[in-house]
């Protein structure tokens, strides 16, 4: 039978998911609750696709138009989230969701497709240049603190860890308190020059997956100084949305904020993989995750573009956006907590 094509919508939800997790190239990025979380966070419209043949689902392609007058306008798979484009069982259903993808496009206006590919690119797509790159390792635990942290974190990293229990007393928290993480977020990402995400989104992610989400919270007496929002599928855990606040570099919050996080994650989910999440090259993340011994690994985004169109490059790196990065870390977090959710929408 021919492969036939149609929107995903609340019925056909968990079977798009059952595809999803018995996929092994599919990601935690093509879930079906990024839809909603997408429209309800920041208003762009969703188009997931499904690919059915004989009554069986053969591919599916997550699908958002980030429109603005700032930032332009793109057609992504998938905003918001480190990888995307289209999964499919067969070739007949790659080739039917890359053609409803061009179809789409046209119909839309907009000038770009993107596909966030984490393996290679798609056959004919146009690749940027290198800048986004992922960092992703196994992980291995005993319950042993000692041998773990020696067989799974560099020596270094193993010392600011110590220091950070042994010196300063800290401690840590697994919950789901989005509120607490989102006030240490939103004043580490004003000093780092960067719009801030609304608190709605991190309660809607939280809300969106129940059970594969926790926040840990990095605590110097009862003060939160660092926390992260972590996903987890399959085996793997994905610490997400995080920062820490001035203190935290000083008390070294972050190097046990994320031993943390691989700890609990192995011990009490079972986690065999750690995925540092993607990072721009030339930038202090990439080589803090370097320094954890993590391999990057390059991120193969790929385009189709309108005649006359050019690949979107609204990143840091940029620069026609060095005078307003340097002017928004001067903003009070008060300030910045108001004017970040609108500019952001359209930099996913």
């Amino acid at each position: 039978m021919a492969v036939t094509l149609r929107e995903m919508d609340a019925r056909s939800a968990p079977a798009w998911d059952a595809f999803v997790r018995a996929r092994p190239e599919a990601t935690f990025f093509h879930l079906s609750p990024w839809a909603a979380v997408i429209r309800r966070a920041f208003g762009h419209a969703t188009h997931y696709a499904m690919a059915e043949q004989d009554g069986a689902v053969v591919g599916i392609l997550p699908l958002a138009r980030m429109k603005t007058l700032l930032f332009g306008d793109l057609l992504s798979s998938t905003p918001f989230c480190v990888y995307g484009g289209s999964v499919a069982a067969t070739p007949e259903a790659a080739a039917a969701l890359e053609a409803h993808a061009l179809a789409l496009r046209e119909k839309l206006g907009s000038p770009a497709i993107e596909f966030r590919r984490r393996e290679g690119p798609d056959p004919g797509w146009t690749t940027r240049t290198p800048l986004y790159f992922t960092f992703r390792k196994p992980i291995a635990l005993t319950g042993d603190d000692a041998k773990d942290m020696q067989a799974n974190i560099p020596r270094k990293q193993r010392a600011e860890v110590r220091k950070a229990v042994e010196k300063f007393r800290l401690r840590s928290v697994s919950d789901s308190d989005t509120r607490t993480l989102h006030r240490v977020y939103a004043e580490s990402v004003r000093n780092l020059g960067s719009p801030v995400f609304p608190a709605r989104y991190f309660h809607l992610l939280a809300e969106a997956f129940p059970g594969e989400h926790d926040v840990t919270t990095v605590l110097d007496g009862d003060a939160a100084i660092a926390s992260v929002l972590n996903f987890h599928f399959r085996e793997e855990v994905l610490p997400y949305y995080g920062g820490g606040l001035r203190a935290a570099r000083e008390n070294r919050a972050n190097e046990f904020m994320y031993w943390e996080v691989m700890r609990r994650a192995g011990r009490e989910r079972g986690a065999r993989l750690f995925d540092f999440g993607r990072s721009k090259l030339g930038t202090g993340a990439f080589d803090y995750k370097k320094n954890w011994g993590f391999e990057p690994q390059e991120l193969r985004y790929c385009y189709r573009l309108a005649e006359g169109a050019a690949i979107p490059e609204n990143n840091p790196n940029n620069p026609k956006y060095r005078l307003f990065i340097a002017a928004w870390r001067r903003l009070p977090v008060a300030v910045a907590n108001v004017l970040g959710p609108p500019l952001v929408r359209g930099l996913g």
